[in-house]
């Protein structure tokens, strides 16, 4: 049946001819087809930016904020040219600045901002610390978060002042009633973090976890904290807002004998009617946030960067 079965006979042909198999020759590589493999890697990495010199990179970074100081004195200066209030109240730029140079070359000053700075850390830490473990186990157990849930974010909404009465009842005038407002100011936002982290990291990831064997702590350590980091990140953030803000009333309302922090010189300015003083010791708070704020934000964008958030 050589009609039925063609390939094989010329086979057989082949054989009984005594013709030696033909080599298959290789197929021509298919340039356009890598070329989209490439195009694909190239879109999915995102284009490469060219760095410029470091000079160029920090001043790209410093101006536009040089540019809202320069605005900022320049309204300050027209205020005070206008003569809405007189100038022992509201003294210019040039009087303030000339007297925060004087005041930031005394050891007095940078002792009281080493307590202040010592009393925000320990709070702040010690809030961290109790956020954390409140929102892990709230995240973990469903009564618990059906019992405190909105309890946590109650207390993260109150405003920090209002905790000082008990506080003074309850330690008096000491470094502990300051330390027990700032880490309740603190650690909700912490939790929430924490908890708002743990709730949106994605099912899938959970699943495959217990796929790979991951129960108990080592599934929160190894999956579900690194999966929050960058939620709780944003919740170390505003913690540290809550705490910081919390200290300087706390200075401002519970002066302890003997302890002359940046509240307490600020309040004796205030006392003395010293507006300049005042204003430098506003100006030194600022720049101790804005200082903080900026260790916070290079944190946050290493993470991205790690995560792969970023085009850099």
């Amino acid at each position: 049946m050589p009609t039925e079965l063609p390939s094989t006979r010329a086979g057989l042909d082949g054989l009984s001819a005594g013709s030696v198999p033909a080599t298959h020759e290789p197929k021509p590589v298919d340039i356009a087809a890598a070329d989209r493999v490439s195009g694909l890697d190239a879109l999915e990495l995102g284009p490469r930016k060219e760095k410029g010199n470091l000079a160029g990179r920090i001043w790209n970074s410093a101006w536009p904020k040089l540019l809202a100081i320069a605005i900022v004195i320049a309204i300050w200066q027209a205020v005070v040219l206008a003569e809405w209030k007189p100038i022992y109240v509201l003294p210019g730029p040039g009087t303030v600045f000339s007297d925060l140079r004087d005041l930031i070359t005394t050891a007095d000053f940078w002792d009281g901002v080493r307590l202040t700075l010592i009393r925000a850390f320990t709070g702040f830490l010690l809030a961290v610390a109790i956020g954390t473990v409140i929102g892990a186990a709230v995240s973990r157990f469903a009564p618990l978060r059906a019992a405190i849930g909105s309890l946590i974010t109650g207390l993260q909404t109150m405003p920090s002042i209002m905790w000082f009465p008990l506080a003074i009842l309850l330690f008096q005038i000491s470094e502990s009633a300051i330390m027990f407002v700032v880490i309740i100011g603190a650690a909700p936002s912490v939790a929430n973090g924490l908890i708002s982290g743990i709730d949106y990291v994605p099912r899938t990831w959970l699943r495959v976890g217990q796929v790979l064997g991951m129960t108990g702590l080592a599934k929160y350590r190894h999956l579900i904290l690194p999966a929050s980091l960058p939620s709780f990140i944003s919740g170390l953030k505003q913690g540290w807002a809550f705490s910081w803000r919390s200290l300087m009333a706390g200075e401002l309302l519970v002066i302890v004998p003997g302890a002359l922090s940046i509240g307490v010189r600020m309040q004796q300015a205030r006392d003395l009617s010293e507006a300049s003083l005042v204003i430098c010791y506003i100006i030194v708070v600022l720049v101790i946030g804005i200082l903080i704020d900026v260790l916070f934000n290079t944190a946050d964008n290493a993470l991205r960067k790690r995560w792969g958030l970023t085009g850099s």
